[in-house]
């Protein structure tokens, strides 16, 4: 046992109150319920009305977890600086020209949070609009989610989470003084998306539930009590977005929930007009939308084009029975998204299991594409503001190569180097190796998992192993550059990703094969991940630490439950463990819209049996489990804190063996942890010092 328990320290108890509940005729025991506050709705807004009881337990657990670490702390400490050595601290991005400017963002030395700034596009001084880190001043808690300039370059939308609870407030700032307007509005979703007129802007309200449902219209100069609502969601599993399209002449409102799409669209030159339908909802049936020149280009999975096809409609009559088919669907080759310019239409495909860029002339229908040759990496479009231009910007990394930007002439296919991610204590790509091996799964299926390690690791079994997973909504993990994984690969740690199903990563049939009645091949595939990187000598059994976030946090939980033996730790944050009591519970903030992901509970018995057949709460057996790390955070909207501290309760209370359980609450983030960019690398150090202390590393 790596850890020094010391003698009379013990974990904290949390006491049993069982509440029966019989659904579908089988009575289910929920021991720990109480840990969920009533008020918990209150909670996401105001941490400090957390019920005395509660706030205690979990403050003990954090004591326990720090009497447990504390061993660490030096390790912890070098990891840290190891991590932010390798961040240059005045980092900038590239400025983005838009009209008479060139809007940027960038970091100022020891500044946790961004600066958005501008500069006349043919050079000169530089203007701060946003300085993050004044307005972050004396905050336990700051997130600046994202600005949008006026299309008359005015004015300034912002908006801001001061909780970590996902309630963003939106603000307009008049650039021409640097101050805020009076009129300030609260429980946003986090964007704004302006008209054309400069003066009017359109945003998401949230509701109680944490639902993004309505959709208002605010006018610069008059009261947010006065704003218009636009268009309500009546469906709670249908979430509200909004978006322009790249020509600047819609806005967007995007309804969906994991399966099924709808869009209505504003003319933007006539903010006061009623949104017009692009085609009904129907169940299982995706479409997103651009626009140029008169023609709305479509990327829809309609007719059964499973992994995508792109079709266009007049603008005057976008409905379904005006669809052409464009682009068509080529199984295999999925479609990841579009952007109209006015002579070009790119798109982002997958193929292979790896991205590329697809130029295509609108006149001509003349393609080509942007692939690279790495074994396996990252491609990534980068957003532009302008529409007429033949200039397009995307972003490239590979596990052994820092990220690059580079600007692409979509006629002259002239590429141009913007920048190369500097990592100011040193780099070098040539001493390290990027693999991707083929694991097999049990069904006779392959699971993709891609490798980082140093050349010089002798590759005999030895090496321990990061095996990190996720899984789930389709999401794709990226083989991309990670400033916080070398600091294991430089003490001999294999970086693993398992490409598992229940991601996109072999096609949109890839994702079906991992939800639902078929969830339990995503907990299959790690663990065939796992086997197939003992099998070829890269690691050993009991040599592995684990590690997933959110849905990747129940499929910690789940492999926990299933194959404990393969595992030297488990790392799961802000883990989904609780999924059958969540998706029983219609009341809270994801549950709806998540059904189609996991299906309901409430109404189908086979959905309600599935889940209760891996959701790992339900599941925690008395069987020996190894050393686990959960990570929570108290106003975490999307896995409310409660799941993972009711499994650590139970874990503790079944569980046979001698290895602890931790438990870290984040009593001021939410969902995504810490907000500044380094003070997110603290706990990146923690979860990285447990990975080598149960490997017997932490020496290091």
């Amino acid at each position: 046992m790596p850890f020094d328990i010391p003698a009379g320290i013990e974990p904290p108890v949390a006491a049993r109150r069982p509440v029966e509940t019989t659904v579908h005729g089988t009575t289910v025991v929920d021991d720990y319920g109480w840990l969920r506050a009533d008020n918990w709705q209150v909670v996401m807004r105001d941490p400090a009305v957390l019920p005395a009881e509660i706030r205690t337990h979990l403050e003990a657990e954090n004591a326990y977890t720090a009497t447990l670490l504390v061993s660490t702390e030096a390790l912890q400490a070098k990891l840290f600086d190891e991590m932010k050595g390798r961040i240059k601290q005045d980092d900038s991005s590239v400025p983005t020209p838009d009209g008479p400017f060139a809007y940027a963002s960038r970091y100022v030395e020891g500044g946790q949070h961004p600066l958005i700034v501008r500069t006349p596009r043919e050079g000169g001084a530089e203007e701060i609009l946003l300085d993050g880190n004044a307005l972050a001043s004396g905050k336990a808690y700051f997130r600046l989610a994202g600005s949008a300039h006026a299309t008359d370059h005015r004015h300034l939308a912002w908006t801001a989470d001061e909780k970590g609870s996902e309630y963003f407030t939106l603000r307009i700032r008049d650039l021409s003084t640097g101050t805020d307007l009076a009129e300030e509005i609260p429980e946003t979703s986090g964007g704004a998306v302006w008209a054309n007129d400069g003066k009017t802007l359109f945003y998401v309200w949230v509701d109680d539930n944490h639902r993004p449902r309505r959709v208002y219209r605010h006018v610069i100069g008059t009261a947010p009590a006065d704003d218009a609502v636009v268009y309500e969601e009546q469906d709670p599993g249908f979430f509200v977005n909004l978006s322009k399209t790249q020509s600047g002449r819609f806005i967007v409102i995007g309804l969906g929930d994991h399966e099924t799409s709808e869009s209505w669209i504003i003319d933007a030159d006539r903010p006061d007009s009623a949104p017009r339908l692009i085609a009904p909802r129907i169940e299982a049936e995706k479409y997103d939308v651009d626009h140029a020149e008169g023609v709305f280009y479509i990327e829809t999975n309609q007719g059964g084009a499973e992994d995508f096809k792109i079709v266009t409609a007049p603008e005057d009559a976008p409905g379904r029975e005006n669809w052409r088919d464009l682009v068509p669907h080529v199984e295999g080759r999925l479609l990841l998204g579009l952007t109209a310019y006015k002579h070009h239409l790119v798109r982002l495909e997958r193929v292979d299991g790896l991205p590329r860029i697809v130029i295509r002339r609108l006149d001509t229908g003349a393609e080509h594409a942007i692939a690279f040759a790495e074994e396996a990496y990252s491609l990534g479009l980068s957003g532009v503001y302008e529409y007429d231009t033949t200039t397009i910007r995307f972003s490239y990394s590979s596990m052994t190569t820092p990220s690059r930007v580079f600007d692409y002439d979509m006629e002259s296919r002239e590429r141009t180097l913007r920048k190369e991610q500097e990592v100011p204590s040193g780099h070098d790509p040539a001493a390290y190796v990027t693999r991707r091996i083929q694991a097999p799964a049990a069904d006779g299926e392959t699971v993709p998992v891609t490798l980082l390690y140093r050349k010089d690791l002798a590759l005999d079994g030895s090496a321990p192993t990061l095996l990190y997973g996720y899984g789930s909504y389709g999401i794709t993990i990226p083989a991309s550059f990670s400033i916080s994984a070398l600091s294991l690969v430089d003490r001999g740690f294999v970086y693993a990703i398992a490409h598992i199903r229940g991601g996109k990563d072999k096609g949109f049939r890839w994702y079906k094969l991992g939800r639902r009645e078929h969830k339990e091949n995503t907990f299959d595939d790690f663990v065939a991940a796992a086997d197939a990187l003992i099998a070829e000598g890269y690691t050993a059994k009991g040599r592995i630490v684990a590690q997933g976030g959110s849905a990747g946090g129940m499929l910690m939980g789940a492999i926990a439950n299933r194959a404990p033996d393969r595992f030297a730790g488990i790392i799961a944050e802000v883990p989904f463990v609780d999924v059958l009591n969540t998706m029983l519970d219609a009341t809270l903030p994801l549950t709806p819209p998540e059904w189609p992901e996991w299906g309901n509970p409430i109404e189908d018995e086979a959905a309600f049996r599935t889940i209760l057949g891996y959701s790992p709460y339900e599941n925690v057996a008395a069987q020996d489990y190894p050393p686990i790390l959960a990570v929570a955070g108290l106003t975490d909207p999307r896995v409310t804190y409660w799941e993972p501290a009711k499994w650590v309760a139970r874990l503790r209370a079944t569980k046979t063996g001698t290895a602890p359980v931790l438990l870290k609450t984040n009593m001021e983030a939410g969902h995504g942890g810490a907000s500044g960019r380094f003070d997110r690398l603290k706990e990146v150090a923690t979860s990285y010092a447990f990975a080598l202390l149960t490997t017997g590393k932490a020496e290091g």
